[in-house]
């Protein structure tokens, strides 16, 4: 498998430090050879997929997804915030999922920060973020909580069929986190 970071960066970032050009022009490939796949935004599987907004995270490819076949929300640390709920209610309301997969991750960038964040930002800018950060030193648990976030949301029409999983960035594989 080819990643960004195994290609030599000469060429891929422009010489002010700007990576969007390369994506604008990535784009006007793609277009070129795109076809309209007549799909629905409603998912086919009928799942929404949470997960870490980690790079090397490369989800439809984890879990044999194709084009179509779910929602993916992504966060740091993909975990289940009041926007998180906002956009698996519209996903479940307005666009027919049922099912919701959570996706946290091992060596995740919230395990090395506290909400001590916060503060810091606030120094530096002037203006403390009206959002938390979501630290967390415990991955496992931190699955529980959004399960459980997601569980009791009043929101959310099917809250039955919500599993939490721990991608190994090492391995790819996930492991189940039980709710209890």
């Amino acid at each position: 498998m080819t990643t960004s970071a195994s290609v030599p960066t000469e060429g891929a970032i422009s010489p002010d430090g700007r990576v969007t050009d390369r994506l604008v022009n990535a784009n006007e490939r793609y277009a070129a050879a795109f076809t309209d796949p007549g799909m629905d935004a409603r998912p086919v599987l009928h799942v929404a997929v949470v997960a870490c907004m980690d790079a090397r995270l490369d989800l439809h490819a984890a879990l044999g997804l194709e084009l179509g076949d779910c929602h993916t929300i992504r966060n740091a640390g993909g975990v289940v915030t009041d926007d998180v709920i906002r956009s698996l209610t519209i996903s479940q309301r307005k666009l027919g999922t049922r099912s919701i997969v959570l996706i946290h991750h091992t060596g995740c960038g919230l395990e090395a920060i506290t909400e001590d964040f916060r503060n810091e930002l606030e120094m530096e800018v002037g203006q403390r973020p009206a959002w938390a950060v979501e630290a967390f030193r415990d991955v496992d648990q931190d699955v529980r909580q959004s399960m459980q976030r997601v569980r009791t949301s009043p929101f959310l029409l099917h809250t039955d069929d919500v599993r939490g999983f721990v991608f190994d960035v090492k391995t790819g594989l996930l492991r189940e986190i039980d709710a209890a």
